[in-house]
Formats: structure tokens, C-alpha cells, sequence
């Protein structure tokens, strides 16, 4: 059987833990391990974090704050992430994510849109500059005139830059992913058609 590389960062990482090395890795492995602290658990981001728990101490303060402090309503949020999951073709961040999107209300009718990349036209004002706007950055490089003056019209300057910063903090979310090659969970189907 092949291990994966992440199988084997996650290996390497539990034995040094049990052999009682390194306190900020044991603090990072309990943090991550508690009910509720990560949608993944182990297997996703947190995992990878526990390779540089310093990084993955300020990765996870970011990502609490841009996720829940900040102040987005949570179907803004999970568009959001979800529209940078698809832009990077993140599976495993969009497998997470849909059903929470779906929890926080986000109707599958939007995520129909996102998932395939279909036109925003008929949503909802806020969704779609939301999706126009992850879209942009990610696929084309290059935000509008337009739909920088929707988004900052719709969310301010300041929430503005919290929702870029949210999107881009999933970027990088997603390049961990691809570059530990991170999978579904054993029996997880995929939910985000990739070629």
C-alpha cells in the first residue's frame, strides 16, 4: 500500500507527539483535536499545521477571526469559500464546505452556480458580486471597475478587505492541500466535478 504524503506528515507527527517532543506540537495536536475546533479534523489543513505549529497557531487565529469575528453574515461566508474552493479546484476544501453552506442557508441553487461555473445572472445582488468577485481575482487576475465598486457599495471598504482576505486565506487553504496532496476521507464522496 502506498502512503500519501500527508499520511505520512500525519504519522511522523502523532509519534513525535507521543514520544513527548516538541510542547507546541502537543498543544497544537490537543487544540486541534477537541470536539468542534476544525470541520476535518485531522485529515485537512490541521494536520498539515502540525509540521509548524508557530505558522499553524497564526494560520488558525486568522482563519477564526476572518470565519466567525468579522463579521460576514454565514451564507456570505460559505459563498465565499466555496467560490474560492472551486476557483482553485479544491476538492477537499469544497467537500467540507458545501454542506455547511447548505447548513448556513446558502441555497443549492447558488452553489449549483458556483459549482459549475455558471452565470450569476437571476441571484441575488450580494451572491453574485461575492462569486463575480472570487472569480475575478482567482481565474482572471483582474478585479473589474464594476464589480469593485458592487462589492465595495455592498460591503464597505473595510468588509471589503476582509472578504478578499477571507478568500485568499482559503487560497492558501488550498494550496496546502494540493501540494500535500490531501484526499477525501476514506468512503467521501466527491462533491466538486474536476477533470
Amino acid at each position: 500500500m502506498r502512503l500519501r504524503r500527508i499520511d505520512l506528515i500525519c504519522l511522523i507527527g502523532a509519534a513525535a507527539i507521543l514520544a513527548g517532543a516538541r510542547p507546541a506540537l502537543t498543544a497544537h495536536y490537543d487544540r486541534a483535536t477537541a470536539p468542534g475546533a476544525s470541520i476535518a479534523g485531522l485529515q485537512g489543513p490541521t494536520g498539515i499545521g502540525l509540521y509548524s505549529p508557530k505558522a499553524a497557531a497564526h494560520a488558525r487565529a486568522l482563519n477564526r477571526y476572518l470565519r466567525f469575528e468579522a463579521g460576514f453574515a454565514p451564507r456570505v461566508r460559505e459563498i465565499a469559500i466555496l467560490t474560492t474552493a472551486r476557483e482553485m479546484d479544491s476538492q477537499f476544501e469544497w467537500s467540507a464546505h458545501e454542506p455547511e453552506a447548505l447548513k448556513e442557508g446558502v441555497e443549492p441553487r447558488v452553489i449549483e452556480v458556483i459549482k459549475h461555473r455558471s452565470t450569476t445572472a437571476g441571484l441575488d445582488e450580494a451572491d453574485a458580486t461575492v462569486i463575480e468577485l472570487g472569480r475575478q481575482i482567482f481565474r482572471d487576475h483582474k478585479v473589474t471597475p464594476e464589480t469593485f465598486a458592487k462589492a465595495e457599495a455592498l460591503f464597505g471598504p473595510n468588509k471589503l478587505v476582509e472578504l478578499v482576505m477571507l478568500m485568499g486565506n482559503y487560497a492558501g487553504t488550498a494550496a496546502l492541500l494540493t501540494a500535500f496532496d490531501m484526499q477525501l476521507h476514506p468512503g467521501q464522496k466527491p462533491l466538486l466535478p474536476i477533470p
